[in-house]
């Protein structure tokens, strides 16, 4: 007999074809029978070891993030309420061009300094690991939900090269290439880029063109975090996708965003580029997530040139007054590349997160709140900050249009993606709200996208960009990663308030069809495990 039947499902299979009620039979780990309740009307019911009564609960497949920061969060924490509470069975690591494979001592050093505002300083991590592979074999010892992997191109760059501006040489391009090669045939998805962060932003075109080569031979996708997405930010777009083209690598664009006040109203302009490019041949998808604030590290809007050589090189420079002026006429007059081109607007600016929790005072208030009260200009605090900090800083940047995010939300190619920062004493609600915000706000209150539409872009829509042939839909024969939620009451608990509440509505989540959320609470579960490239 198997061991599980869902009776009485509302059916929201990942489609975006209409539901329809079913009892869904599961077995092995995988879905191996739906009977639909129109088609066998009189036919014996499926029974199961365990039947659950789905009655006014929509079944779904599992909710799959397309751009999570989870990548020592699921080894810090490997029951990962966070995403698991949401509904989330899979995520996609390694984002933004930073992450911890492939390296080599000194490189893990480094990188862990550059993005302990995104992971923490990971202290309190054993990284027994150097390769992808080895990171990947790592997330097979248990967590809570699945996770794929992007070769991250900064940290490529940083291990070939260095944090230095400057070209590549033709050796180290090689030597970028088997990287990324063998990082691909290891497991990884494809590649990410963090083009406003160092060291990848020192590559040029020609040099990420050589990369993607590679990324489509063998199958995966470039995920560039591009160049601007404040002033510049249609031509960022537009580079990406000639860049792609160029390499004949599809392409997914991360948090696919229009911000700041130059882009107010502008989505439209986007969406028609992309247009041009799908119909033109190009592949490409987009992920989103539906809230305005951004999220990122302090440190990341200082100028490209002031993090040249790494963190200890910045903190150098920021100790240097002649060179902190420099650093802040380019941040407030000139506009840093770190900042997207826009002359940063300290009233945007929150501080979210901080490495040294005697330094709490500044959490949840913005750098010019904080400025205001101790009598001193923003530039001061900020610096002080980072300095004090060593670093570690993470902001929340206030800078979004709501206009601009229904309008991308709607687009044939996105896909749903949290950009979750788990680290922090408040973090944006996006790592926490997510998917139930979509279902709840977008979808119930808003209408913006029917629950079918959204289901879709939250499941089928990314299983095909990550080429898996078994996720992403309810079908006989699929893994039975899956979701059960009350359509009327789905919504997400975090606020900007209180950031880490976790969602109501959601009382069962399976992977691997095995209970990680039950009756609203998590289980002991970790039937989690790396989901690898699958091959051509």
């Amino acid at each position: 007999m198997e061991e599980l039947v869902i009776r009485d499902a509302d059916v929201v299979d990942g489609s975006g074809d209409h539901s329809y009620r079913a009892d869904v039979v599961v077995d092995g780990g995988r879905i191996v029978s739906i009977v639909k309740e129109a088609a066998d009307a009189g036919c014996q019911r499926p029974k199961a070891r365990r039947e659950l009564d789905a009655e006014g609960l929509v079944l779904a497949p599992g909710f799959i993030d397309m751009h999570a920061h989870s990548d020592l969060a699921l080894l810090r924490d490997p029951d990962h309420g966070a995403k698991a509470a949401q509904g989330v069975t899979l995520e996609v690591l390694g984002q933004d061009g930073l992450s911890y494979a492939p390296v080599d001592d000194r490189t893990l050093g480094e990188v862990r300094r550059a993005i302990a505002g995104w992971n923490g300083s990971g202290d309190d991590i054993d990284f027994d690991w150097r390769s992808v592979g080895e990171y990947l074999d790592r997330l097979d010892r248990g967590i809570a939900v699945n996770a794929a992997y992007l070769i991250p191109q900064g940290t490529v760059r940083a291990l070939a090269v260095g944090w230095e501006d400057r070209e590549a040489t033709p050796e180290e391009l090689d030597r970028m290439r088997r990287l990324v090669a063998e990082g691909m045939e290891q497991g990884a998805v494809g590649m990410s880029s963090g083009l406003t962060y160092t060291p990848g932003m020192y590559a040029k075109d020609a040099e990420l063109t050589e990369l993607c080569r590679v990324v489509a031979s063998y199958g995966g996708y470039y995920c560039p975090h591009h160049r601007s997405y404040g002033a510049g930010a249609l031509e960022a777009y537009e580079e990406m996708v000639a860049l792609t083209r160029e390499a004949d690598c599809p392409l997914h664009l991360a948090h696919a965003t229009m911000n700041f006040g130059v882009n107010k109203g502008r989505a439209p302009e986007l969406l028609s580029l992309l247009d041009d490019a799908l119909d033109a041949g190009a592949d490409i998808t987009l992920d989103t997530y539906p809230y305005t604030p951004g999220c990122t590290t302090l440190v990341a809007l200082l100028p490209g040139w002031a993090s040249e050589g790494g963190p200890e090189e910045i903190l150098r420079r920021l100790a240097d007054d002649g060179t902190a002026e420099r650093i802040r006429h380019h941040m407030e007059v000139t506009g840093s590349d770190g900042c997207h081109g826009v002359p940063v607007e300290w009233e945007t600016i929150e501080i979210s997160g901080v490495g040294d929790p005697a330094l709490g005072e500044y959490v949840g208030r913005t750098v010019l709140e904080s400025a205001r009260a101790r009598g001193e200009s923003p530039w001061a605090v900020a610096r002080e900050l980072l300095l004090k900090d060593r670093l570690a800083p993470t902001i929340l940047q206030h800078v979004g249009h709501e206009e601009n995010v229904r309008a991308i939300m709607r687009h044939r190619v996105h896909t749903g993606g949290s950009d979750g920062i788990l680290q922090g004493a408040k973090p944006h609600p996006r790592a926490y709200g997510t998917f139930p915000h979509y279902l709840g706000h977008y979808v119930r209150e808003l209408g913006v996208l029917s629950l079918e539409e959204c289901v879709a872009h939250l499941t089928s829509r990314p299983a095909a960009r990550l080429r898996l042939p078994d996720r992403g839909l309810v079908r006989e024969g699929y893994k039975a990663d899956l979701v059960l939620f009350d359509p009327g009451t789905v919504a997400a608990g975090s606020t900007f308030a209180a950031p880490r509440t976790l969602p109501t509505g959601i009382p069962y989540v399976l992977v691997d069809g095995r209970f990680v959320i039950e009756d609203g609470r998590r289980t002991d579960v970790l039937a989690g495990r790396a989901v690898r490239r699958t091959p051509r």
